[in-house]
């Protein structure tokens, strides 16, 4: 469920802001339906099905059913059955949890075409608006940020599922009511079928549930008008909704971008891209792999070009090895079809680049960058974003070299690129921000520091899924400037912050944790609690050691943090 921004709607323009997961669930949407699945793809959901569901007789019942009959029953049978298919589906299309959703990818597809098949023969240009209901329970923080959107836009990620009966839906009120801390709520949904809409379907004819509920299915990112409220009773309110065609005028604007951004020869192509955007790197990976698997060897343009996008999988995960492997194997097979003018080496280069700056190694990312740059430069427009991308890495190398003042010039840089290509809440503008806080905060000017942090943070906030990397990234580098102010309650608020998304998409041992547990020991040291502090420095030190080479700066960095602390400690006490 998404509504407004977390920020006070003080306009329409504001009232009509969707979360970002809604622009990433829809183009998720989008790739999972023209893909070609074929017929290992049951066997597949069922197998992982049986590992969530291992302790749970009665669901493993239902999925040996479905893997042995899914196609003797429609797709909406087996959705409304009660068991797996309904609750692991919509949770996933709710939390985003990608993994699931492109595992069910066929039976997103499959439903979604039959409820559009139904609706194409259900409705009519001449048919009159009807009212459906839906009763469920939120929680008082998702209820009270719904009433202040009154009159904006609400929209349902998942299938959503309705009924023309007002008391069947009240019964799910109240049993959404006995949960502590929970809001009942019957929406009151006006639909005029000569609107176009995302379509829906009424399904008693083909339900498990055969004509008990007269039930209206939507499909996914059905879009709502919130209207009146009005309380029925102790914790319950019913609010009415309007089906509506209107969506987020900016994060429409963004979507076609990110759109753009992720096109793909194939279906494949696109979910790879669309996957690494959004930080799901070993998804990534696992699709990526499948392909080149598939491919011949002889289709070397498309060998490299997977190849690169392991190695960027590799880099994310701080698997440097691996990526070095990935990268040659791109670059020696590119070599075989591309003269060594060509634009597209600025992109292998870049890539390399990317990997030593990650790896510590700095005279050797900045030799690869520029390279990417020259070849770029003489190839592309002024306003190229590729051109935009070689600066931007060029400031982060010399950033990591302390020459602030060249880091701050290459950055500023690629932001005027970004700003003449891209839509304002595109991430790449949050990402220059970032950076150019980064190195004024090296130079202790903390508030030009934290005012570019707190623009990064506005845009990821309304461009990303709220759990990404990069928004816990934002929050660790806002936290790490209020340290150096000594404003030590607001640095430590925002790197637990940090701490808390990346636990949701990272592994435990990824030296980004291992950054934001150094931070914190920072602060705790400060705040003189040096036993917490040496707490969190041994965490960064053994992630450390676990990923990064001997030599690399940061564990050199998280060794002397830790001693200083132990040092401290003993004095202390």
């Amino acid at each position: 469920m998404s509504f407004v921004s977390m920020y006070d709607a003080s306009s329409q323009q504001e009232l009509d802001q969707l979360e970002p997961s809604f622009m990433y669930s829809t183009l998720l949407k989008e790739i999972l339906l023209e893909l070609d699945y074929g017929e290992e793809a049951v066997k597949e959901l069922t197998d992982y099905c049986r590992e969530k569901y291992k302790d749970n007789d009665s669901q493993l019942k239902i999925i040996q059913q479905f893997e042995r009959e899914y196609h003797q029953h429609t797709p909406i049978w087996w959705y409304t059955l009660e068991g797996f298919t309904y609750q692991m589906l919509n949770r996933a299309l709710r939390t985003l949890e990608v993994n699931t959703i492109v595992k069910m990818g066929f039976f997103i597809r499959d439903i979604h075409q039959h409820i559009e098949k139904l609706y194409l023969k259900q409705t009519t240009e001449k048919q009159n608006s009807f009212i459906v209901y839906r009763g469920q329970g939120m929680t008082k923080s998702n209820f009270s940020k719904m009433t202040a959107t009154q009159g904006g836009l609400m929209s349902f990620n998942n299938f959503l599922s309705t009924s023309k009966s007002r008391e069947i839906s009240l019964e799910f009120v109240t049993a959404a009511i006995k949960r502590p801390e929970s809001i009942g709520v019957l929406f009151e949904i006006t639909i005029n079928p000569s609107v176009p809409s995302t379509p829906f379907a009424q399904i008693d004819n083909v339900s498990y549930y055969q004509g008990s509920e007269e039930e209206i299915l939507f499909s996914m990112h059905s879009v709502f008008r919130i209207g009146e409220f009005r309380q029925l009773e102790k914790c319950v309110w019913q609010v009415e909704l309007t089906l509506t065609e209107d969506t987020d005028p900016q994060l429409s604007i963004l979507m076609k971008r990110v759109r753009d951004e992720v096109a793909g020869s194939t279906g494949w192509h696109r979910l790879g891209k669309l996957l690494l955007k959004t930080g799901n790197f070993d998804k990534a990976e696992e699709v990526y792999l499948m392909l080149l698997k598939e491919t011949p060897i002889s289709n070397c343009k498309e060998v490299s070009f997977l190849c690169n996008q392991l190695g960027l999988v590799k880099v994310n995960k701080a698997e440097f090895d691996d990526a070095i492997q990935y990268y040659e194997k791109s670059i020696k097979t590119k070599k075989e079809y591309l003269p060594s003018n060509h634009s597209d080496w600025g992109t292998s280069y870049n890539s390399i680049g990317l990997m030593y700056n990650s790896m510590g190694q700095y005279t050797e990312a900045l030799s690869w960058h520029e390279k990417a740059l020259i070849i770029r430069f003489k190839s592309l427009a002024p306003h190229n974003l590729d051109l935009a991308e070689s600066y931007n890495n060029i400031g982060e190398v010399y950033h990591h070299m302390e020459q602030y003042s060249k880091a701050i010039l290459s950055y500023e840089k690629a932001l005027e690129i970004r700003q003449h290509s891209l839509p304002s809440n595109h991430p790449d503008l949050a990402e220059s921000y970032n950076n150019i806080a980064e190195s004024y905060s090296k130079m202790e000017e903390f508030q030009k520091a934290l005012s570019s942090h707190e623009k990064s943070l506005e845009i990821l906030l309304k461009s990303l899924p709220p759990n990404h990397p990069y928004v816990a990234i934002s929050y660790d580098n806002i936290g790490s400037v209020y340290a150096k102010m000594e404003e030590f309650p607001k640095a430590l608020s925002s790197h637990k912050k940090a701490l808390e998304l990346f636990h949701q998409t990272l592994p435990s041992n990824h030296p980004d944790v291992a950054m934001t547990h150094n931070n914190m020991a920072k602060v705790y040291s400060s705040l003189g609690e040096y036993h917490t502090a040496m707490e969190h420095a041994e965490i960064a030190v053994q992630i450390a050691q676990e990923k990064l080479d001997e030599n690399n700066p940061y564990i050199i960095g998280y060794r002397k943090l830790l001693e200083e602390i132990q040092n401290k400690f003993v004095t202390h006490f």
